[in-house]
């Protein structure tokens, strides 16, 4: 797998930061645990977070703060972080490993619902603040024309797609915001997997598809 389109600096710092939302974290421990030049960038935002925090001037502390930090450790993490580390696929596994703990298995436990022209997506269960889905396209097929009124994140798992913006295979992941116009294109012979989180709903050019994208949640 060479990998050609990575996560920028903002994604990986958000990341380490733990200030992006769970969908967004989980395209980006999907991309970390498939991509080596990423995921080393992301351990040196780990480190020099750390550092900062070592730097820090002390602060007196009320009285009721260890309570306080128990509590909210009791209650778990405000914003989850899934396992970025890569771990060994089993033979004829399409998922990696943060993605398969979300789904709960691999492809065959995807509950894929269809959303038109062959198009087919499965909304993953998230946090507020942005949405995940997994997008099956079939080969030679498009998503509609569309903008966006926020973010999206897309990272190819199976096949290829093509856009304005160039090519993505496996392991790429495609940034775009409301300056990107495109229509992506997958690619003949393989249909096209991807794993998809947007913090907004897209802005489609075409009637139909505007019309049917609240059914949707697209």
């Amino acid at each position: 797998m060479t990998i050609q389109h990575h996560l920028t600096d903002e994604l990986l710092m958000g990341y380490a930061a733990g200030t992006l939302p769970e969908a967004f974290n989980l395209v980006v421990a999907t991309h970390l645990s498939l991509c080596d030049e990423c995921r080393a960038r992301a351990e040196a935002f780990d480190a020099l977070g750390g550092s900062l925090l070592g730097a820090m001037e002390t602060a007196d502390l009320a009285e009721d703060s260890l309570q306080a930090t128990l509590r909210r450790i009791a209650a778990g993490p405000q914003t989850a972080r899934p396992q970025d580390r890569p771990r060994t696929r089993k033979p004829g596994e399409l998922f990696p490993a943060p993605l398969q703990d979300y789904v709960g298995g691999d492809l065959a436990a995807v509950r894929w619902r269809p959303v038109g022209m062959g198009v087919r997506q499965a909304i993953l269960r998230s946090g507020p603040g942005a949405t995940a889905r997994l997008l099956y396209i079939p080969a030679g097929s498009a998503v509609p024309d569309h903008s966006h009124r926020g973010r999206e994140l897309t990272l190819v798992l199976q096949g290829a797609f093509q856009d304005e913006d160039g090519r993505f295979g496996p392991g790429d992941i495609e940034i775009a915001d409301q300056a990107v116009q495109h229509t992506p294109t997958a690619e003949p012979g393989q249909p096209c997997i991807c794993l998809a989180a947007t913090d907004a709903p897209l802005r489609f050019r075409s009637l139909i598809p505007r019309l049917a994208q609240p059914f949707f949640r697209i």
